[in-house]
């Protein structure tokens, strides 16, 4: 009887070697072989500008900095810096062009007052009511919303007095000091308009007004940069707007911590406290 025949062992299947990885492409700019900026470089102060051409990343001092596309960036100096900074920027090739300059110290206005601080500490009560309230502006702040308000010349939020400068401290008896006022005071009637300073989108608008800053609208400008209005009586915007430059926000109030009608703007970028008044126009 013939022997069954014996089936053959499949050909081995060819195996295709797994592509190679496309190595991500390094961003470059056609530009200038160093650093270009103009801006307030002073304590409380910015930068803008454009890195070199060629250019992988930068750093100011030892903070990464977000490069548009067009190879522009912005910076700042919080209301202590000083008494220098630098700008570094790393080519593809590993070489590092550095930019050193001054950041010129300001003269604050200091008020020095014969009596003890008044002690601080909050009730238990007020921490569990504030604790969430932080959180909100903390997300507000570091949102990272897309908009190019950041390379805007800004404008007046609304008309009035100044009624309060960023920067000023009181010095208690004994040389203790007191927080130092982060924004610009505007006084102005209850009621009146104020507009967006610069282009942005609304990453917090209170619909009920917090402990301290009452009705609270952050404004994200971009690259880091953003505005917080405090105190309002009434907000015309809701969060996720994008605002344009000029385009009403609020109504000046005195909701929250507040002793009478006005608008305080802040400005941060990331955690820098910046004078409102070195982004603006001088007033006729």
């Amino acid at each position: 009887m013939p022997r069954p025949v014996e089936a053959l062992p499949p050909p081995p299947v060819a195996v295709a070697p797994a592509p190679t990885p496309t190595p991500p492409a390094v961003p470059t700019f056609s530009g200038p072989a160093t650093f270009t900026y103009d801006g307030q470089l002073t304590q409380g102060g910015w930068i803008r500008g454009q890195v070199p051409g060629g250019t992988v990343s930068a750093l100011l001092g030892d903070q990464a900095l977000a490069i548009a596309p067009d190879g522009s960036f912005f910076a700042a100096f919080d209301r202590d810096a000083g008494p220098s900074a630098q700008l570094v920027a790393v080519m593809a090739d590993g070489r590092e062009v550095i930019s050193s300059f001054p950041i010129l110290p300001r003269a604050w206005q200091i008020e020095r007052v014969n009596v003890a601080r008044r002690p601080g500490g909050s009730t238990a009560a007020f921490m569990e009511l504030r604790r969430p309230e932080l959180a909100r502006i903390n997300a507000a702040r570091v949102a990272d919303a897309p908009s190019e308000g950041w390379r805007q010349r800004f404008i007046w939020p609304a008309p009035g007095r100044i009624s309060g400068r960023f920067g000023s401290q009181r010095i208690y008896r004994g040389g203790e000091e007191g927080a130092y006022h982060s924004g610009l005071d505007i006084a102005g009637g209850g009621g009146t308009v104020y507009v967006a300073p610069a282009d942005g989108v609304v990453t917090l608008a209170a619909t009920t007004p917090f402990s301290l800053e009452g009705y609270l609208l952050i404004i994200d400008h971009g690259q880091g940069l953003n505005s917080a209005f405090l105190h309002s009586s009434e907000l015309l915007v809701r969060e996720g707007d994008v605002v344009r430059q000029g385009q009403p926000l609020g109504r000046i109030g005195a909701t929250g911590r507040a002793t009478g009608p006005h608008l305080h703007w802040s400005i941060k970028w990331r955690d820098a406290r910046l004078d409102p008044l070195l982004f603006l126009p001088a007033r006729s």
